[in-house]
């Protein structure tokens, strides 16, 4: 079970995939019963286009391997890029403005 002093400390942290991929960051919380039900997740980076264009997604609680200095979710709760049909390289988020451009 993960323990969280406070859930504010990880509003804005970064989200990287159990593969290393960065994912986005921490948005907001979503709570069921005083529980941690899910993570909403503001997309950066290649995600963006293999989630169809989405801002945003919601992580389950359950697919959250680590939370530290950084948030670490389980890469099979997201779609794949195959499964997408893109060919994306999100292992780099600071070059946003190349993603999506051919390779000759």
């Amino acid at each position: 079970m993960l323990r969280i002093h406070k859930l504010q400390e990880v509003i804005g942290k970064h989200v990287y995939t159990s593969d290393g991929d960065y994912l986005g960051q921490v948005d907001e919380v979503n709570l069921s019963d005083n529980k941690i039900a899910g993570w909403k997740i503001r997309v950066g980076g290649g995600f963006m286009s293999v989630l169809g264009g989405a801002k945003g997604v919601i992580i389950p609680h359950q697919f959250v391997k680590a939370i530290g200095d950084v948030f670490i979710v389980n890469r099979a709760s997201l779609p794949s890029r195959e499964e997408a049909g893109i060919d994306v390289d999100v292992s780099n988020h600071a070059s946003e403005d190349m993603i999506g451009m051919n390779k000759a």
